[in-house]
């Protein structure tokens, strides 16, 4: 349901991001009086984004379930409803994972709308106040934006009063994104410019221009596009990582956001999901397609992908995350975005505004640190096509990244529609959960196909 309660006090276990608050429960007044328990509330919202929503890295994040959804992965789970669902596009109202996705989802929404409001008449010291509250914003944008390429049109939701939330109606794509946009505005104004941190933990001003490159480009605002990623890769702050087999450590230059796991020695979500050491694989594995297509020579295959045999028959693994074990330090962090996505974005930015020397050059810095020669593609067509595939093999296993591009480019139906038995071109939106249209009707229609 969208109407949630706003938990406050955390376990007394030492976790990331995740202070310890007084024996004793706390009022929300009292919250937003003392930094110290702000800031706790806040990381409620990045253990959410962690452990139980769609960008977590576990079965149920979009890094599985789209992963299924597309081209990316096989399942191998005995008794599996909803992998099969995803795999076979047979996802139906009550799926219980669509369920999730929307209900984590407006979770966090109503957390960081708790937030706002207790801030606004918070006596903390201003600048302080300034960096949470730009936080907030930026968290309720983030979560909203992910909701609205699930679902389409969806709600925005901007206050806790139950009485509102209970009754909202669903607003149009481009209505919501207009408010992405907008809360990206003012958490850009509001953050600071270096995350305090120092392990890039917390949301910055160059995350939110991330997040706004990402936005335009979902928008076709190419221009913006241009001008958000641009400055992210001009700012300094993000290097380039030209080690295949750093990128994913939790030291990378090149990352911009990560989430640390819960526990200090743990792995990755990410790890622990896709690693396995023995066949046939007991989740999930590459799709002989998808291994199929790496261009020859490319060295992400080497450092991304791993095989396990039984001496008759290959599978492969997802290898980003290489630490699955817990062990004395944790060496990678969950990445939400790194650089490589912003030269990809500036590439097709540039691509669209007719720039194709500058788009050839980004997709070059993407493929020779792949160990591939520059592109020979010239024309507007084949930069497209040599952009694509490096979406498709730079970010696999991402957070949704290669379903996305295929229903932004509208090319779903052209890749998936011989792949998958249950395919139709309506699957673009996955459907409103069947619950939230029974608890308030105004919610309804139901997306198309369902």
């Amino acid at each position: 349901m969208i109407v949630v309660l706003f938990g406050v006090q955390l376990s007394s276990c030492e976790k990331a991001l995740e202070p310890e608050y007084p024996d004793s429960l706390l009022s929300e007044t009292a919250v937003f009086q003392n930094e110290t328990t702000v800031d706790a509330a806040l990381a409620t919202v990045y253990a959410g984004l962690r452990d139980n929503s769609p960008v977590s890295g576990g079965v149920r994040g979009m890094n599985v379930l789209l992963g299924l959804y597309a081209d990316e992965l096989n399942y191998y789970r005995e008794d599996a409803q909803i992998d099969n669902a995803f795999y076979n596009h047979t996802v139906l109202p009550n799926n219980t994972a669509v369920a999730d996705f929307w209900n984590s989802s407006y979770t966090l929404i109503y957390n960081t709308n708790s937030i706002i409001e207790g801030l606004k008449t918070s006596t903390i010291e201003p600048s302080q106040k300034e960096q949470f509250m730009g936080e907030a914003y930026f968290l309720r944008a983030y979560v909203h934006a992910y909701l609205a390429k699930l679902f389409g049109d969806i709600p925005y939701i901007k206050t806790t009063n139950h009485t509102e939330n209970a009754t909202v109606s669903r607003l149009p794509l481009q209505t919501v994104y207009q408010s992405v946009e907008q809360d990206l505005k003012t958490a850009k104004n509001l953050l600071p410019s270096v995350e305090t941190s120092g392990e890039r933990l917390r949301v910055s001003k160059s995350v939110a221009t991330a997040m706004l490159a990402r936005l335009h480009l979902i928008s076709g605002q190419w221009k913006q596009a241009y001008n958000e990623s641009n400055a992210v890769i001009a700012d300094g702050t993000y290097i380039w990582q030209p080690d295949l087999n750093s990128v994913f450590l939790k030291e990378s230059p090149s990352t911009i956001w990560q989430l640390k796991p819960e526990f200090e020695g743990s792995g990755t979500k990410e790890g622990e999901t896709f690693i396995f050491d023995f066949g046939p694989p007991f989740l999930y594995a590459l799709t002989q397609g998808f291994m199929t297509d790496f261009e020859p020579g490319d060295l992400r295959r080497e450092a991304w992908t791993r095989e396990i045999t039984d001496g008759s028959v290959s599978w492969y693994h997802p290898f980003k995350y290489k630490q699955n074990m817990f062990g004395g330090s944790s060496t990678e962090y969950s990445i939400l975005f790194r650089l490589a996505e912003q030269y990809l974005i500036r590439a097709e930015s540039a691509l669209q505004l007719g720039d194709l020397q500058l788009a050839k050059d980004d997709i070059n810095t993407i493929r020779l640190r792949a160990g591939l020669a520059p592109t020979p593609a010239n024309t507007v067509e084949e930069l497209q096509n040599e952009l694509s595939h490096q979406v498709r093999y730079e970010l696999f296993t991402e957070q949704g990244h290669r379903w996305f591009n295929l229903k932004r480019t509208e090319t779903a139906s052209q890749v998936l529609g011989s792949l998958k038995p249950g395919w139709k071109n309506t699957d673009v939106l996955l459907p409103i959960p069947q619950q939230e249209l029974i608890l308030n009707p105004n919610l309804k229609p139901q997306n198309p196909g369902y």
